[in-house]
């Protein structure tokens, strides 16, 4: 696989391509760390964005990876996804960057954009492994500690895999941008740094929360 993104038509970024990275490995380390992706698709001829929990694998069976989501076999999205070209994307927001002028306020964030032709996975080993690494996406090492699936479930339960040849990653950092004479004004800018944090967790019943969550809490 190679360890750079090559840019195509629908991947290349023209606004502040100074912001883009083709380092693969940074577009894994944003599909780790995001929690929720957002899907576009056209479903009956009308565009659908929706928001899906996902887990990518960069030695799944696709060119450049593949990215699995999962979903309700009930979803009209997700059956219909299939054959068709989709368009996730992924968003982490570091902070909110706070100009002079309104017009240079601005975000500090990590993005990334992928482009592929969707596949449902019917192979049962692919779907078990597509499943896990999801369980595992948002506290990893909890597939491991849970029941296996039953028939009902799995047959309940849609699999859809998209490669990850095709993708863009752009990011921004830094404080506000503001023309010389805005800061010769005296106004305040600054920027506020934003992150996901966890709360107290609330069990669901007595005993003591198990390490694989605890050890998720220390990530946020």
């Amino acid at each position: 696989m190679s360890q750079t993104l090559s840019p195509t038509e629908r991947t290349r970024i023209h606004r502040h391509h100074e912001r883009a990275s083709d380092d693969r490995a940074q577009l894994f380390a944003i599909l780790r760390e995001a929690l929720v992706c957002h899907v576009g698709i056209v479903r009956d001829g009308e565009p659908v964005v929706l928001p899906s929990v996902h887990a990518a694998d960069p030695e799944g069976p696709d060119e450049g990876g593949t990215l699995y989501l999962h979903g309700s076999i009930a979803a009209p999205w997700l059956m219909q996804a299939p054959g068709q070209t989709v368009c996730a994307t992924f968003t982490l927001v570091d902070g909110a960057v706070l100009a002079r002028a309104a017009f240079s306020h601005s975000m500090n964030y990590r993005s990334a954009v992928v482009y592929g032709a969707a596949r449902r996975v019917e192979d049962a080993a692919e779907r078990d492994h597509a499943l896990r690494l999801i369980v595992d996406h948002v506290v990893p090492g909890r597939s491991a500690t849970l029941r296996a699936s039953t028939r009902k479930e799995l047959a309940a339960t849609a699999v859809v895999a998209i490669p990850l040849a095709e993708a863009s990653v752009k990011a921004r950092t830094g404080g506000p941008k503001d023309e010389d004479e805005d800061v010769a004004g005296g106004t305040w800018a600054g920027v506020v740094p934003l992150t996901v944090r966890a709360g107290a967790v609330l069990s669901d019943q007595e005993g003591p929360v198990p390490d694989d969550v605890r050890r998720r809490l220390a990530d946020w």
